[in-house]
Formats: structure tokens, sequence, C-alpha cells
């Protein structure tokens, strides 16, 4: 919760929708990034570019949505590998020094908290500082799937999904009201839910494509893959199995 909370927050920081003057949201996007364990001002420079070419040949960010779902999952680390690489040669000379400076930062937290949890792990504080430091680390890895895979997978007639589920838009912070944001990126997400009613009600055929699928879509899909799992075994040619030919 923490992170998805902090990494919507970076997000709109990202946009410069916070509220804030350039100088608070650089500091909080230097104290979320050594909270998050990952370098914002290097990802906001491939963000920025994915809203200027959305999965696009030159979308870095956006490459995930055209894998496979289990390419996604597993192309986790090597996904923010290529978003730090591309984001520090996108940015300004700026936001570059700001990039490295949250390297530096991070690495020397990761020291402290190895550090912490080798000669305190039996206390409590090096047991939290352990658990988030691991769980950082693999909320990183699957941001991926999430918020790129899961908002923009299969998207031909619009260019994002986006989600009406109250309680899925409640836990992840109206982060998947994503085609409201891909239309307008400077409204900050808590205005989404506002945005979203007035596309419902204004252009439904931008926001018919959901992020979860339905239950009804679910069971569709299990009831095609078992007729085509019976229709394979049922058509399958006896003669081809060289034991079944002795027996004929």
């Amino acid at each position: 919760m923490f992170f998805a909370a902090a990494f919507r927050q970076a997000h709109d920081g990202y946009h410069h929708s916070l509220g804030a003057g350039r100088r608070l949201t650089t500091a909080i996007l230097l104290l979320l990034s050594v909270l998050l364990m990952t370098s914002l001002h290097s990802i906001r420079a491939t963000h920025m570019a994915h809203h200027r070419d959305p999965l696009g040949d030159h979308d870095v960010e956006g490459r995930l949505a055209k894998a496979s779902w289990q390419q996604a999952l597993l192309g986790g680390i090597t996904y923010r590998l290529a978003i730090y690489r591309q984001g520090l040669r996108l940015s300004s000379r700026r936001h570059r020094m700001l990039a490295w400076l949250e390297f530096g930062l991070i690495a020397l937290v990761i020291m402290g908290d190895l550090m912490m949890s080798v000669f305190a792990a039996s206390t409590v504080l090096g047991q939290v500082v352990l658990y988030h430091l691991v769980v950082m680390m693999l909320a990183n890895a699957s941001v991926g799937i999430i918020a790129v895979w899961g908002v923009h997978h299969d998207c031909d007639e619009t260019i994002a999904r986006t989600e009406r589920n109250p309680l899925v838009n409640l836990l992840t912070f109206n982060l998947l009201y994503h085609v409201e944001h891909h239309l307008f990126p400077a409204i900050p997400s808590n205005n989404l839910p506002a945005l979203a009613k007035r596309l419902d009600a204004a252009a439904l055929h931008l926001t018919n494509t959901p992020v979860l699928p339905s239950r009804t879509t679910v069971i569709k899909r299990m009831k095609r893959r078992w007729s085509a799992i019976k229709d394979t075994y049922q058509n399958s040619n006896d003669s081809e199995c060289p034991i079944r030919k002795r027996f004929a």
C-alpha cells in the first residue's frame, strides 16, 4: 500500500500536478526515490516520452504492452534497467544530475540496510528495514506488468484501458484511470474519478475497455479454453501413436 500511494504521488510529480512548486516537487521526488528504491527523475524522462508517443516505436516505457503477460512478468528487472538507461539519455543536464544523486542515495541506503540487517537482525528495526528493502525491490520489478502491460495491452482503438471498479480504484489510488490520464495528463489523480464520469457520458467508446476482465469474460475464456482442449484430445489421430499402432 505504501508503494502504491508513493508511486501515485511520484506520478503526479512527473506532471507537476501535486499543487507544489518546482523546488518542492523536486524535493518530494528525491525523498520518494530513496523510499521507493528507484530513481524517479530518470523514470520521469521516459514517462514523458511515453506520453509524447504512446506505444510508438521509441516508447521504451510502453514496450512491455506489446509482449505477453508472461514476458511482462518475468522481464521486470531488465525492463527497469532499460528505463534507467533511456531516462538518463533523455534527461536534461539538471535532471541527469538529480538522477545520479538519487542512485547514490539509494546505494547508501541499501548498504546501510544490509549492515543493519547483519548487525541488528534480531531487533524489530532491523527486521522492518530488511522487509522494506525486499518489498520495494519486488514492487519495482512488478511495475511493468501492472502499470504498463495491465493498462496498455491489446489497445487498438484507444490508447489505454481504464477501470470502473470502485474498490480496485481505491486500492490503486486511481492509478487505473489510465485512458483519462493519457487524454488529460495534467489533471491531478484525485480529480480523475470526476473526469471519468464526464467521459462516460460524452465519449463512452473511449472508456469501455476495462483493465480487469469481468467475471463473465473470465468464464467465457475458461469455457473456450476447455473446449479447445477437448477438441484437441477428441480429434487426435490414434495412428500417430506408435504404441497404439501395434494394438490397432
